[in-house]
C-alpha cells in the first residue's frame, strides 16, 4: 500500500477527465488520474466517431480515448490503474480517499469525472450488436442510419427524443414501448405524435436483437406484453433509450444530487457545494452527454481548481473575488 498526494485528484477518464488532466498538468497542479474499472469511458466501447472536431475523417473511439491519455501523460499526469472505493469531502480539503488497491489518496483538490453509462435491456444480441446496428445515443450514431429503417426502444423523454432527433436522417422510426401509453412530458409527446415518420408500437417488449447474414441487426424479435405473442420487426438500426445511469454512487450522502442522480453544481461551472471539489462530463451533465462537451467541462473543472489554489475565485459575472484555498 502506498500514500499518493497530488494537488488535484482526478477521479474517472474519458474526455472530461482527460480534458481536466491535461490542463492540471499544465498549471503545474501535478495530476494524479485514478482511471477506474473502465479506462477512457464509453468512447472505448464506441466504434466510428464521426463529430468530434478536428477529424476530417471518421476516427475509432478506442483511438481517441488513447490519444487523450498519451497527450495527458505527455504534458505530465500520473495515471493509476486503481479504482476509489471510499473518499472524504467533508473534512477537507486536504480530501481524503481510499482504492480497491488499498492505497490512500492526499489531495488538495478533486475532479469527479466518473461519467455515466447507458442503462440496457440486458437481452440477446444487445451487447453483442452494439456498434453494429445496436446503440444507445442517436445524437452520436443517427447520422450512420440517414434514410434507412430505425427503431427507439423506451416510453420517456430520452426515448421520445431520440425519437424525434432520428427523424432528421431517417422518415421510418418506430418507437417501441412495453405499455400503451408514453410517460415523457406532454409538449414532447405531442410532438411526437405529430410526426407523420414517427409510427409508436405499443405493448412491445424487445426480448432479442437478431444479426443477418453480414453480422449487423436485422431484426427485433418482440413479445406482446400483453397477450405474450412474439413477432418480428426488421430494422437497419435499433437505440436503447431507457435513460443513463451516473457513477455517482461514492458521492452520495456527501454531494447534493438532481434528479436522475447526476451531480448538482453550480448552473454554468463545474464547482459542487463543497469548495475545492469539482464535477465535469456526463456526471453532472444529463442534457448533452456528448464528448465535445465532456471536455469542456474536464477543462472548466481544470481552470476552477487553479483558481481555488491559488486563493481567486470568478464569479459568473466576471468579478475576481479572494477565495479560501487549500492548504
Amino acid at each position: 500500500m502506498a500514500t499518493h498526494r497530488t494537488k488535484m485528484l482526478i477521479i474517472g477518464s474519458g474526455p472530461a477527465g482527460y480534458s481536466a488532466a491535461i490542463y492540471g498538468a499544465r498549471a503545474m497542479l501535478e495530476p494524479i488520474m485514478v482511471q477506474g474499472l473502465q479506462p477512457g469511458g464509453q468512447l472505448t466501447i464506441t466504434t466510428d466517431v464521426e463529430n468530434y472536431p478536428g477529424f476530417a475523417d471518421v476516427i475509432q473511439g478506442p483511438w481517441l480515448m488513447e490519444q487523450m491519455r498519451a497527450q495527458a501523460e505527455h504534458v505530465g499526469t500520473q495515471m493509476i490503474w486503481d479504482t476509489i472505493v471510499e473518499i472524504d469531502l467533508k473534512s477537507g480539503p486536504p480530501f481524503r480517499a481510499k482504492g480497491d488497491s488499498g492505497d490512500e489518496y492526499i489531495a488538495s483538490t478533486v475532479v469527479i469525472a466518473t461519467g455515466a453509462s447507458a442503462k440496457w435491456l440486458g437481452v440477446p444480441g444487445e451487447q453483442e450488436l452494439g456498434g453494429k446496428g445496436v446503440s444507445a445515443c442517436a445524437t452520436c450514431d443517427g447520422f450512420f442510419y440517414r434514410g434507412k429503417k430505425v427503431a427507439v426502444i423506451g416510453g420517456g423523454n430520452t426515448a421520445v427524443e431520440e425519437a424525434l432527433y432520428l427523424t432528421n436522417h431517417s422518415d421510418d422510426v418506430t418507437l417501441i414501448h412495453r405499455r400503451d401509453e408514453l410517460r415523457a412530458e406532454k409538449i414532447l409527446q405531442e410532438r411526437l405524435f405529430a410526426s407523420d415518420k414517427i409510427t409508436p408500437l405499443w405493448n412491445k417488449a424487445v426480448e432479442r436483437f437478431v444479426p443477418g447474414e453480414n453480422g449487423a441487426l436485422d431484426h427485433l424479435v418482440l413479445k406482446d406484453t400483453q397477450t405474450g405473442e412474439e413477432s418480428t420487426l426488421e430494422v437497419d438500426g435499433a437505440f436503447v433509450a431507457i435513460g443513463h445511469a451516473p457513477a455517482t454512487e461514492l458521492f452520495q450522502g456527501q454531494l447534493p444530487l438532481e434528479d436522475g442522480g447526476y451531480l448538482k453544481v453550480e448552473p454554468g461551472t463545474p464547482k459542487t457545494e463543497i469548495p475545492g471539489v469539482f464535477a465535469c462530463g456526463d456526471v453532472m451533465d444529463h442534457t448533452y452527454r456528448q464528448a465535445v462537451t465532456a471536455a469542456g467541462t474536464g477543462c472548466m473543472a481544470a481552470l476552477d481548481a487553479e483558481r481555488f489554489l491559488s486563493g481567486i475565485e470568478i464569479d459568473l459575472h466576471g468579478h475576481v473575488e479572494e477565495a479560501e484555498a487549500a492548504e
